[in-house]
Order: structure tokens, then C-alpha cells, then sequence
């Protein structure tokens, strides 16, 4: 009798789990500013049709890759090219905007006294990723003349090397950006990275993908997004408070300035269609491989709401 009760018991409890995953949606966020963006929306913890939205945070690229192969994201927050590539490789994640459009900045250390061939030396960490290309069209463009150095894999190393004095030209990505400010008065920003012209609103580094389950349900999700973004914006103490009270990031490591550096703003892929293209055809120009060789077919940012 007591073996058909606890079998009883684990049906229970396996059809309660069941009923409960379908009434969530997991969205899915790299860790790095696109949390940012998202802070409102872990808050308050939104539904759509009685399906509540469930931020988790994800600490690589490769764990977002093993998420979304897997199909245990319904939505998600990873770098454009990240996507364009996971689509090309067949992963029929569709785009749904941006939220991000540029935390990339060339800083350097003032008054150093150092070997003229050091002073020409930048540091870049992502080789082949965006960091990366964004740095040699920005020079490409401005027609500046650096010996780029790859042997820093991570901002943090950098930022680690900027403080000890072992590097004096970098590129450096927020929320990193604003710890060395506040840590170092000599270190200054040079350049943004994030405007390729005054018309447009940056670069679509970011990108959020749904599955096909959640195309009629993009207008809704576009409303959620646009309203987190403008949280964050307007209300950066509290965006702050909100993150870190979930230990999301460290006390410190975020400031009113890191997020308007991070120049957030959600734009649909109605809105920033041609942004968005633009930017991916900077990087099949620099890099193809980095999103599998060519253009996402037009599947990617389908038209139909």
C-alpha cells in the first residue's frame, strides 16, 4: 500500500512540475550589459497570457550555444554576430531587436613615460569577435595606425593590465570600463567604437532571439523589452539596486555612468532593420566566419508580427 502511495506522490509531483514549466517562459541573458537591460523585467517578473518570463543568467557563449541547441530558452540576450551565426549553423532562433548598441571604448593612460613603440601598441581582447572587428574599421576608417596586440583574452585582463601599468592603449567593453576610471585618474577615454555615423543609433551588438512559438507573441514581447530598456535608463540607481541585490554584479561594479555608456535602447527589428544589416555586413566584410560564412537568409528577422 505505501509503495502505490509514494508512486501516487511522484505522479503528483511530476505532472505539478510539468503544469508549472508551461506556465514560464526562460529567457536567457549573457552576463555583461545586456543584464542591464533586462534588470525591470527580472523585477517584476512579467507575463504574456499567463506565462511568466523567467530571466536566468548565463555566464559564456558557450553555455548560451548549449541553452538555445538544446531548446531550453524560449527567449534569449547574446552578441548579433553569436546568433547570425547559430542561425546559419541551422538553429531557427528568429531576431526579435536590439537592446544594446555599443559599450566599446579606446582608453589610455596620460602622462606615461614609455617606449614610443609601446604607445602604439593596443590592446584588444575578442580576437575575430566584435570587440575585435569594430576596432580595425574604427582605425581603418580614421586612418589610424596601431600594432594591435591579442595576448589579453578578457577585458578583466586588460583592465588588470591598465592598473599595473603593463598596458597603455586598450579597448575596453563596460561595465570594466568604469571600474578602472573610477580606480585610476590616468586613465582616460580616447574613442568610442560605437558610432558609425551621426544618423544611426550604434552598432546592433546585441540581439534577442525567440523561438517559432513566440512569433504571434512579438508585439507583447517588444512592449516588455522597449519598457525595460527605458527603466534602465531613466532609472539607473535603481536598475543598480535591483542587480545587485540579486548579486548579478558585485556592489561597485556598476555606476549611472557604466549604463549610459552602455548606450541602451530597444529597437525592434521592424525599427532596425537596416542598422542591423549594416552591422552584419561589417562583419561578413571583416570576418565571415564569425557568423558562418554569409548573411542569415531573410527567415532570420522574419516580417510577419
Amino acid at each position: 500500500m505505501i509503495k502505490y502511495f509514494c508512486l501516487f506522490l511522484l505522479i503528483l509531483c511530476s505532472c505539478n512540475k510539468t503544469e508549472k514549466g508551461r506556465n514560464v517562459l526562460h529567457v536567457a541573458v549573457l552576463r555583461g550589459p545586456s543584464v542591464i537591460a533586462f534588470a525591470k523585467m527580472i523585477e517584476d517578473s512579467p507575463e504574456i497570457e499567463g506565462k511568466r518570463l523567467s530571466v536566468d543568467i548565463v555566464d559564456s557563449p558557450e553555455q548560451m550555444q548549449a541553452l538555445l541547441i538544446k531548446g531550453e530558452a524560449d527567449l534569449a540576450a547574446l552578441p548579433m554576430i553569436n546568433a547570425a551565426n547559430l542561425y546559419n549553423k541551422g538553429l531557427k532562433y528568429a531576431l526579435l531587436g536590439c537592446p544594446v548598441w555599443g559599450n566599446l571604448y579606446i582608453v589610455k593612460k596620460k602622462d606615461t613615460d614609455v617606449l614610443s613603440r609601446e604607445t602604439n601598441t593596443l590592446h584588444v581582447f575578442g580576437a575575430g569577435t566584435t570587440p575585435d572587428i569594430l576596432t580595425r574599421y574604427y582605425l581603418k576608417q580614421n586612418g589610424l595606425t596601431y600594432s594591435l596586440n591579442y595576448s589579453f583574452s578578457t577585458p578583466r585582463e586588460i583592465s588588470q593590465g591598465l592598473l599595473s601599468g603593463q598596458v597603455q592603449t586598450a579597448v575596453m567593453a563596460e561595465p570594466f570600463l568604469s571600474l578602472i576610471l573610477r580606480k585610476d585618474s590616468t586613465i582616460y577615454i580616447q574613442e568610442s567604437l560605437n558610432n558609425p555615423d551621426s544618423l544611426s543609433p550604434g552598432f546592433s551588438q546585441t540581439a534577442i532571439v525567440y523561438t517559432p512559438a513566440l512569433q504571434g507573441k512579438r508585439a507583447e514581447l517588444d512592449s516588455l523589452l522597449n519598457e525595460s530598456c527605458q527603466f534602465a535608463v531613466s532609472q539607473p540607481e535603481q536598475t543598480i539596486r535591483i542587480l545587485e541585490n540579486r548579486n548579478i554584479f558585485i556592489p561597485g561594479s556598476l555606476t549611472p555612468e557604466s549604463i549610459e555608456r552602455c548606450q541602451i535602447k530597444y529597437l525592434s527589428t521592424a525599427e532596425a532593420q537596416e542598422s542591423i544589416l549594416d552591422f552584419l555586413r561589417l562583419i561578413e566584410k571583416y570576418e565571415p566566419k564569425a557568423i558562418g560564412g554569409k548573411l542569415p537568409d531573410n527567415g532570420f528577422m522574419p516580417e510577419k508580427q
